[in-house]
């Protein structure tokens, strides 16, 4: 009996690593048993792919079923969190998104769904800092020269972006804002032209991740100012924050997130969320993202709905205050 009894333990401690590993549904099913599909905003090659091309053999090998990647882009990530938004809350549907999440609301006239009551907050994955970028021939080496010329010679300074209502437009307002300059603003169609034009002088301004920032500034081909976020970056450790120069408020929002569908179960939810942040924990995910400019940024989905809520807060009032359009 003694025997059975150890016999009985043994086989019992043997399922339990197995039945940890999966969660219910709702309906008794076990999750995940089958291939589960992240939804990326934006186009293959940008930082967003790129991190979740990072995380995806890992978390592959973590739930036991392939991650499929299926790029949407479009309307500053609209088309994509529409049509999560719209998935079946059954765990098999994932939206990785920038922080337009937070602010598309108060960009665009109608939207077909609502990001707070559509979808669920699963995690934030990671941030990527930005950085204040002058062409050279601008007589500036920080914020406050660059506001003092501006105020000096008002509209003589230009600063471009990736297009209206992207984080590169909210941080240059943000600056405007902060000795009420008026440093005019270029839309472009991407970041990569808004640079070509920066380099070659035609504007002058502009806020850029860090990670294209670092080789054009090696090369002598733009002056970096300052950095944005809450401290300074290991690819350029000689420049200070803009909190350091005395204007903490000019930030610069942009990271990648996760989220589900409305009524994804909780248990699916916290399964998703413990493994996305075991992975962004591992030395070599940390040693990946940094390489790339990114700072790894996991988040409880508690945490990262209560960020959201401040983010939209924030710069809702911005977009408000200066009438910004998408649409």
């Amino acid at each position: 009996m003694r025997f059975a009894a150890c016999a009985a333990a043994l086989a019992i401690a043997a399922l339990t690593p197995v039945q940890a590993q999966t969660q219910s549904t709702g309906s008794g099913q076990a999750w995940p048993d089958k291939p589960i599909k992240l939804v990326i905003s934006f186009a293959p090659g940008g930082v967003h792919d790129t991190l979740s091309r990072v995380l995806q053999p890992r978390l592959t090998e973590a739930l036991g079923q392939p991650l499929l990647i299926e790029n949407r882009p479009g309307a500053g990530g609209n088309i994509a969190a529409e049509a999560v938004a719209k998935s079946a809350p059954d765990g098999y549907t994932f939206l990785v998104a920038s922080e337009a999440i937070a602010t598309n609301e108060y960009l665009y006239g109608s939207m077909a769904y609502d990001p707070y009551k559509d979808l669920a907050p699963v995690a934030k994955l990671a941030d990527y800092p930005m950085a204040l970028i002058v062409n050279p021939s601008v007589p500036a080496g920080n914020v406050k020269e660059l506001l003092a010329l501006a105020a000096a010679k008002p509209g003589s300074l230009s600063y471009g972006s990736a297009g209206i209502g992207t984080s590169g437009h909210l941080a240059g307002e943000l600056l405007n804002s902060a000795e009420k300059v008026g440093i005019v603003h270029v839309p472009y169609k991407g970041g990569a032209p808004a640079l070509a034009d920066l380099v070659a002088g035609r504007i002058q301004v502009m806020f850029l991740s860090v990670s294209l920032t670092a080789p054009q500034a090696k090369q002598g081909k733009v002056r970096v100012l300052a950095l944005t976020g809450d401290k300074r970056s290991d690819k350029l450790p000689e420049v200070p924050t803009t909190a350091e120069q005395g204007f903490p408020g000019v930030q610069a929002l942009l990271f990648s997130s996760l989220l589900a569908p409305a009524a994804t179960p909780a248990p699916i939810i916290r399964r998703m969320n413990a493994e996305i942040v075991k992975t962004l924990r591992t030395p070599e995910v940390v040693a990946r993202l940094t390489d790339l400019g990114a700072v790894p940024a996991p988040s409880s989905p508690e945490q990262f709905a209560a960020i959201l809520k401040r983010d939209g807060e924030v710069w809702g009032k911005l977009i408000r205050e200066k009438n910004i359009r998408a649409d």
